[in-house]
């Protein structure tokens, strides 16, 4: 169920329109006005967003629990869970006022779904000038897929499965496939994400045909089967990466059988935090960066499944929320 805009107005150039989550499964575009004009902060006319389809699921579900809300806001979102809740974080844009040095410059910034905003300088990223602005609303995944591969201490050599071809898990295995000698094999239930993997180089692989004794494995499917799958194929002290988040889902984990004999760990990855190995000499917004310059492959656009218009997004949004075909979708603005 969807509802359209109800502005009366049409919109000015102090005005944005923002997609807002008004209940379960309800989107509506609503206007609203930008802050008063701030000392530091600049305008950004939006060209692109991207809807990252495994959280922003769960957000229009209303399937985040409420021991989360606070830890799951994301940035600049407005409202408050479970609804109505202005939600998302893969913005790019031009910078139309601010600092002279920026104005005029294609920036990403972690923002919601809203043609214009105004946020802090200190929240935007300029883009290198050989970066397609259309490929850069994955910035925030290719964040996620870095701070897991540091969690996951992938080494020059290493036999590597990911389960779950979704952005996130393409973009693990491939982090992954570049470091020298890795053996990586990436695996998914849908077999048409074969092709999706293919076209970044990395060997796709039904569950079954995992292979056994994996140095590192990574869950990025948000299935417990995959878990369990996982468990079943880790070496000798191998280490396992839950990157999945299950909102309210209980998980089950199969800790018996082989895995204490075998020694095995299971660590947590979650990107608002950096790994402890990392904080001495990184901050977000250095991550952030890395994140922008690891996008400059081509072949990275293969993760773009789908682009609507920010005009009909409200209407679409649940069709593109639900279908499972959907790696990142790009609103157009």
């Amino acid at each position: 169920m969807t509802r359209r805009e109800t502005a009366p107005n049409a919109a000015t150039q102090k005005d944005g329109r923002a997609l807002w989550i008004e209940e379960t499964g309800c989107c509506a575009l609503r206007r609203e006005k930008l802050p008063a004009e701030c000392e530091g902060e600049v305008v950004v006319r939006t060209l692109y967003s991207g809807i990252s389809r495994g959280t922003e699921s769960l957000v229009f579900a209303g399937q985040v629990p409420e021991s989360e809300y606070e830890r799951m806001r994301a940035p600049h979102q407005a409202g408050r869970f479970p609804f109505p809740v202005k939600y998302g974080y893969a913005a790019v844009g031009i910078a139309e006022e601010g600092p002279e040095r920026l104005v005029g410059r294609t920036i990403f910034c972690l923002h919601p779904h809203q043609d214009r905003f105004r946020v802090p300088v200190s929240a935007i990223h300029p883009l290198a000038d050989g970066l397609p602005p259309c490929r850069a609303v994955l910035a925030a995944n290719m964040e996620t897929a870095l701070n897991i591969t540091w969690d996951a201490g992938i080494q020059p050599g290493d036999r590597v499965a990911v389960f779950g071809a979704g952005v996130v898990g393409l973009l693990v295995a491939y982090l992954a496939s570049r470091i020298i000698g890795t053996e990586v094999v990436i695996s998914d239930i849908e077999p048409e994400r074969a092709g999706t993997a293919g076209a970044l180089g990395l060997r796709f692989s039904s569950a079954n045909d995992v292979p056994h004794d994996c140095d590192v494995l990574v869950n990025a499917s948000a299935s417990a089967d995959a878990l369990a799958t996982a468990l079943d194929h880790a070496g000798f002290e191998a280490r396992i990466i839950e990157a999945s988040w299950y909102g309210e889902k209980h998980v089950e984990i199969p800790l018996g059988h082989a895995f204490h004999a075998k020694r095995l760990s299971i660590v947590s990855s979650q990107v608002a935090s950096l790994p402890p190995g990392r904080r001495a000499r990184w901050d977000t917004r250095r991550r952030m960066g890395k994140a922008l310059q690891l996008l400059g492959d081509d072949r990275l656009d293969h993760l773009i499944s789908g682009e609507t218009p920010f005009e009909t997004i409200a209407a679409d949004y649940a069709e593109i929320i639900g279908s499972a075909a959907t790696l990142c979708h790009r609103i157009r603005y």
